[in-house]
């Protein structure tokens, strides 16, 4: 569905600012608990600020899954990001809206982790459009900084049959074009990457960092 997402976007100038670096996707953080969190007035006002073609991505943690339906309604989100603790039949309480699950996983366990996750939405019916790979943390839910697992992300990669994958996780202008290389990945999202300080966007990063993942992709993503 995706490219390139910048995940966090808290002003609209930030949201305009990356539609010109030629990302394809914003993230809106939901989290009450992020540094990044905004309400449901202030996305109307980055959406708004937003060129056609942008993917907007809501992103929720360990939200009701009414509370997650009706925001993706009333502010016409493309894609719903789960990025807590939600087991695959809480997709089946979304009503079939389109799902971008985020999955922390690392280490000789982790493809067995993502395996049986998305062996057990298939059988419920509600296989996510797309996977994202963030790393692991003690504490936290993401945001963090720190890589994910890049072998386990070209381990996925060959593997037949899974939706596609998204590589997170540490990401920025100086190292996403060797992930992408490493790894194979179609999409990539960051938030901490590009911004000088939380919630606020450097429109240089963020266009250093377009400009990497897409020479990488060779010109195009």
């Amino acid at each position: 569905m995706f490219t390139i997402k910048i995940c966090g976007i808290t002003r609209p100038e930030d949201a305009q600012a990356i539609a010109a670096a030629g990302a394809d996707a914003i993230g809106l953080n939901f989290y009450a608990k992020s540094p990044r969190a905004i309400d449901a007035d202030r996305a109307r006002t980055i959406i708004a600020a937003l060129p056609p073609g942008i993917v907007k991505v809501g992103l929720f943690v360990n939200a009701l899954p009414e509370n997650i339906c009706h925001r993706c309604d009333e502010l016409g989100l493309d894609l719903i990001q789960l990025h807590g603790d939600e087991p695959p039949d809480f997709l089946l309480k979304l009503g079939g809206r389109p799902v971008m699950k985020a999955l922390r996983a690392a280490g000789s366990q982790g493809i067995s982790l993502i395996c049986d996750y998305l062996s057990a939405c298939r059988t419920l019916g509600c296989l996510p459009r797309m996977v994202l790979l963030d790393a692991p943390l003690k504490d936290g839910f993401g945001g963090s900084g720190k890589l994910a697992d890049w072998s386990l992300a070209k381990e996925y990669q060959a593997m037949e049959g899974m939706p596609p994958l998204v590589l997170a996780g540490g990401l920025k202008s100086e190292n996403v074009a060797e992930a992408i290389r490493a790894t194979g990945v179609r999409s990539v999202d960051t938030a901490t990457g590009v911004e000088s300080q939380p919630g606020i966007k450097d429109a240089a990063a963020v266009a250093a960092f377009v400009r990497a993942a897409t020479a990488a992709w060779g010109g195009r993503g």
